[in-house]
């Protein structure tokens, strides 16, 4: 299997409205508040209780802890202090970034784009910023040849911004294997786009 990529240290990203940080204990209730949002959470099988998006959050932050990236909090700059980043300031809006994905679906393994934004941020722009940010780190600095993503072929929001980002549908629909036979969201589309795209 092939080595999972990693960074010597934590990584942060900067785009012109957002930063992508660490996650911080003030993300808590914010994060939790979306995860039980049941339009954010339409394309997931099911809404998330405090205590389990605590969890998410604790496992998704030790990844970035372990790796040096991750699935990144996204924070609006204007309210992140110009003295310290881990101000109480920041405006936590979501997450965006990188996962190295081993479990699931065709052409493991390989790196994985996600987002998640609180939906009084959508509409904005804002996941595509992110997304290019943590794209342009991909391969510029991980030096990775191609990065994937995948949704329920219902949630066609998220296809648009993977086709936005010039990601293209491999034409590999799988069925999710954690979502049991017959469900609504069982069927999945996988796309991708490699480094001479992106750069182009």
């Amino acid at each position: 299997m092939a080595t999972i990529p990693k960074h010597a240290t934590v990584v942060e990203l900067e785009t012109e409205r957002l930063v992508l940080r660490q996650w911080q204990e003030t993300d808590k209730i914010p994060f939790a508040q979306m995860c039980a949002d049941p339009e954010v959470m339409r394309y997931f099988p099911e809404l998330l209780n405090k205590n389990e998006s605590d969890v998410l959050r604790e496992k998704i932050k030790a990844l970035i802890d372990e790796r040096g990236y991750g699935f990144w909090a996204v924070a609006l700059k204007e309210h992140v202090s110009h003295v310290s980043k881990q101000s109480t300031n920041s405006r936590f809006i979501g997450f965006v970034g990188l996962h190295w994905q081993t479990q699931i679906m065709p052409e493991l393994p390989f790196m994985e784009i996600g987002w998640r934004l609180n939906r009084h941020y959508w509409r904005n722009g804002y996941a595509y910023e992110a997304a290019k940010a943590a794209l342009t780190f991909a391969f510029e600095t991980l030096k990775l040849n191609q990065v994937y993503a995948f949704t329920a072929t219902e949630n066609i929001p998220s296809q648009k911004l993977m086709k936005r980002l010039g990601m293209k549908n491999l034409n590999q629909d799988f069925a999710h294997p954690a979502l049991p036979r017959g469900h609504t969201l069982q069927a999945h589309c996988l796309y991708a786009i490699t480094r001479q795209r992106f750069e182009k």
